[in-house]
């Protein structure tokens, strides 16, 4: 064996090293968050922020052990995907969760929705007991998009 591959191998042996534990310990932080925090915004950002940087540190040490090049395209495209679902998901987890009152106003710095949704909510006819706006005597009214959703009058259209 030549002596310089040797330092090569180790070196890279190292650094790949250093990165799956520091990718897993990132991916166990991010459990351990959403088991620990207390409510649901900091949970959707115990979920998002260290998983992604956890998986692309395993992922890089993962190429680096494999030593091939055609591996990187796949863990380039895997960790992208991750990268580009991840953030829409918690968006959606968190305006599910703001939908449905389930956070904690204290915990929150700023509230930059509420003047939206009671915006909206005022425009369609929003209370607590009739969170949906529906309005049974509105059966045949049509809907944003000016169709008509079947109740009576339907066919006049």
């Amino acid at each position: 064996m030549n002596p310089e591959t040797l330092l090569g191998d180790t070196v890279i042996d190292a650094v790949s090293a250093v990165f799956m534990v520091v990718g897993a310990l990132m991916s166990l932080g991010a459990a351990i968050g959403l088991l620990r925090f207390p409510d649901l915004m900091s949970r959707m950002h115990a979920a998002t922020k260290p998983q992604v940087l956890g998986l692309f540190l395993l992922l890089f040490a993962l190429g680096l052990q494999l030593r091939t090049w055609w591996a990187w395209p796949v863990l380039v495209v895997a960790w992208l995907f991750q990268l580009l679902t991840v953030p829409v998901s918690a968006h959606m987890v968190g305006r599910a969760g703001y939908r449905t009152k389930h956070l904690h106003p204290e915990l929150l710095s700023s509230d930059e929705l509420e003047a939206v949704v009671q915006q909206a909510a005022g425009k369609r006819g929003f209370d607590d007991e009739n969170p949906a706006g529906f309005n049974p005597d509105d059966a045949g009214s049509p809907d944003r998009r000016g169709r008509l959703d079947g109740g009576p009058g339907a066919g006049s259209a």
